[in-house]
């Protein structure tokens, strides 16, 4: 709400790094609050904006030595592909999801997964199957079997969807 009524400029000049910067809070519910921020702020000024002046501060927060910061950049960047359109988030967005699968720490992998579960359904079939099975299959023989669990969820779910789409046509 508030970066539509300062306007595009005003927000990235004066209050883009605040936003970004709540993705390391230290209280979890701020947290979780601005990655569903930066999802609006995604659909409110759009995917370009949004590859543009918030992904390059979010990628940086997904380089941060705390695996917090890290797991609350993957969920940012899940639920930011979901406001954006097909081609930006296929193409800025799931490579960075994807690459994020082998994170040293296991709560960083299943918010991978999840957030693969939750982007999957926006692709297409080629993309399903070339890019995201192929690293939900490695995640599925992970060490941590919460890693394990939300892989299989995941990669359930997307089957399910998959499948559907293609009874349906």
């Amino acid at each position: 709400l508030l970066a539509k009524q300062l306007g595009k400029e005003f927000f990235t000049d004066r209050l883009l790094s605040l936003c970004v910067g709540w993705l390391g809070d230290d209280i979890s519910s701020i947290r979780e609050a601005a990655a569903k921020d930066l999802k609006e702020l995604t659909a409110l000024l759009g995917s370009e904006w949004s590859v543009q002046n918030l992904l390059p501060r979010v990628k940086q927060v997904m380089e941060h030595p705390s695996y917090l910061r890290r797991m609350n950049a993957v969920r940012a960047i899940s639920l930011m592909a979901t406001a954006m359109d097909v081609y930006m988030a296929q193409w800025e967005i799931l490579p960075i999801l994807l690459e994020m699968h082998c994170d040293p720490v296991a709560n960083v992998r299943f918010n991978v997964a999840k957030g693969l579960g939750m982007v999957g359904p926006m692709f297409n079939p080629s993309v399903y199957e070339g890019q995201i099975v192929p690293i939900l299959e490695l995640m599925k023989e992970d060490c941590d079997r919460d890693v394990r669990y939300f892989a299989c969820q995941s990669s359930d779910s997307l089957s399910a969807n998959f499948e559907n789409k293609l009874n349906n046509h």
